[in-house]
């Protein structure tokens, strides 16, 4: 049996099932040093926890308000941002309202469980931008056994959740035409000619986000 009397806890925060599964199968080794107290936020607690993971995926247009109502929440001693994205004004924001670190998805399972340690001992940990890189091993997210790459699978559920190609690019910090570009590859990895077409594969393949869970962690419902 793991003894977890010295394991940090850590909540899970992401509005997508899939996503929150892969990153907290990232842990399954380290179950000695990091203890996953709630990726189902959908079932009320009361945990107190000593960090708050927050997964950026495909929700950055309200990060700046979820990152704050986090960081007030008393339930959580550290608050955490885990993303793709190191645009400079993101970084700055989030070190603005508080947050306690602000970590790259491209980090290996160790690495990242040592970041979380340091940071539960006092530290603040924000990387600089790395090189564009895969994601970790381990990491999920939706559309990953169809081919769909991080980047296009976000983009996708940004489409799925009824974003314009010019709110997209805005949302995501890429231009107008690299958003194109992504758009054009997914739809001929998933076998749909239209948008519609792709926001209906979305929906069944879930893309949809379940927005009660960061809702939960804001202290909602």
């Amino acid at each position: 049996m793991v003894d977890t009397s010295d394991a940090l806890t850590v909540a899970l925060v992401d509005d997508y099932d899939v996503v929150l599964m892969g990153l907290a199968r990232m842990f399954d080794d380290y179950r000695h040093r990091v203890v996953v107290a709630e990726i189902n936020a959908n079932t009320t607690t009361n945990d107190h926890v000593d960090i708050v993971l927050y997964d950026s995926f495909a929700q950055p247009e309200s990060d700046h308000h979820e990152i704050a109502e986090l960081v007030r929440n008393p339930r959580a001693d550290k608050v955490v941002v885990y993303t793709w994205n190191f645009q400079t004004s993101l970084v700055e924001s989030a070190r603005g309202q508080g947050v306690d670190g602000y970590l790259s998805k491209t980090l290996s399972a160790g690495e990242l469980v040592e970041a979380l340690e340091r940071i539960h001992g006092g530290e603040k940990v924000f990387m600089d931008e790395p090189r564009r890189a895969p994601s970790a091993p381990g990491l999920d997210w939706p559309g990953k056994r169809e081919g769909i790459t991080d980047r296009e699978s976000e983009i996708l559920a940004l489409i799925t959740q009824g974003k314009s190609n010019a709110e997209v690019a805005k949302l995501t910090y890429l231009s107008p035409n690299t958003v194109k570009s992504y758009i054009r590859s997914t739809y001929r990895k998933i076998g749909v000619e239209s948008r519609t077409q792709a926001v209906l594969w979305g929906v069944d393949h879930g893309f949809t986000p379940d927005v009660h869970r960061i809702d939960h962690w804001r202290g909602g419902p």
